[in-house]
C-alpha cells in the first residue's frame, strides 16, 4: 500500500526516542516505519549515591530516564552529551542542565571547561555498553569519575515481518541510524538485496562505518552528531528533490 506521505523512513532507534523523531519526519512528509534494533531494560538497582558529587554526566536519554526512575534528586548539575538528552533531563525536572551539543568528546571538553577536578567526583550514568571513553578522557584531566550502569540495551533477534516485507517490496526510501551499535545490529539482520533503493543516513561517521560493506542507493552522514544534524541531511535531500 503506498504511503500517504510518498516517502518512508526506517527508524532504528529505541521506541522512546523514535516517537519524537516520527513527529519530526511527519512534518517533512515522511512516514516513519519504527523498527527498534535495541530493547532498553532498566535495572532495579539502589539509587546512585549522589552525596559529594559535583555533577552527573549523561550520554543518552535512556541514562536520564534510568536515573530519574531511581532518584528524586533534581538539584544536582547534569551535563548531557546533546540537546535531546538535555531536553529529556529538563522534562524529568532536573534544574541545572547543560548540553554539550555533540559527541562524547564534546561532553568531556565542556566538563573540563566548566568544572574543576577538586570540586568533587563526577557520576557517569550509563548503559552496559558505552561509546567512547568519557571517564578516561576526564581522568586524564584529573577528575574522579564513577560510572554507574543503570540500564541495558539488548539487540533484537530479528526484523519484524512487516519491515522485511516493506524492504523487499521497495517501500522504504530512507534508513536512519543513530549509533554504531544499531548500525551493526542492522548489518546482522539486513535483507541486503533489498537496500539498493534505500538511502542510509547516519548520525556520525562511526555509525556509517558500522554499516560495513552494505550497499545502499547512497550513504550520507550528518555534519553534526545529533538528531537535528540528521534531520538537516533530510532537509537537504528534500530541497534537492523539489528543485528538480
Amino acid at each position: 500500500m503506498p504511503s500517504r506521505h510518498g516517502r518512508r523512513a526506517l527508524v532504528t532507534r529505541p521506541r522512546a526516542e523514535a516517537a519524537a523523531l516520527a513527529e519530526a519526519l511527519d512534518r517533512r512528509g515522511i512516514e516513519a516505519l519504527i523498527e527498534p534494533l535495541l530493547d532498553i531494560y532498566y535495572r532495579d538497582a539502589p539509587p546512585p549515591d549522589l552525596a559529594g558529587a559535583q555533577a552527573v554526566l549523561c550520554t543518552s536519554a535512556n541514562g536520564v530516564r534510568a536515573l530519574a526512575r531511581l532518584s528524586r534528586e533534581r538539584g544536582i548539575a547534569l551535563f548531557a552529551v546533546g540537546e535531546a538528552t538535555a531536553a529529556r533531563a529538563r522534562e524529568a525536572g532536573f534544574a541545572h542542565v547543560e548540553s554539550a551539543g555533540g559527541s562524547v568528546d564534546d561532553l568531556a571538553r565542556m566538563v573540563r571547561e566548566r568544572l574543576r577536578p577538586d570540586g568533587g567526583r563526577l557520576l557517569h550514568v550509563a548503559g552496559s555498553d558505552v561509546a567512547g571513553d568519557l571517564a578516561g578522557a576526564l581522568r586524564d584531566a584529573g577528575f574522579a569519575v564513577e560510572r554507574t550502569v543503570l540500564y541495558e540495551a539488548r539487540p533484537v533477534a530479528g526484523l519484524s515481518a512487516s519491515t522485511v516485507a516493506a524492504l523487499r517490496g521497495g517501500l522504504v526510501d530512507l534508513a536512519l541510524f543513530f549509533s554504531p551499535r544499531t548500525a551493526a545490529v542492522f548489518v546482522r539482520l539486513a535483507v541486503s538485496e533489498a537496500l539498493l533503493g534505500v538511502t542510509a543516513v547516519s548520525i556520525s561517521a562511526a555509525a556509517d562505518h558500522s554499516l560495513g560493506a552494505l550497499v545502499f542507493r547512497r550513504r550520507l552522514v550528518a555534519e553534526k552528531p545529533d538528531q537535528n544534524g540528521l534531520l538537516a541531511v533530510l532537509d537537504q535531500l528534500l530541497a534537492k528533490e523539489r528543485a528538480r
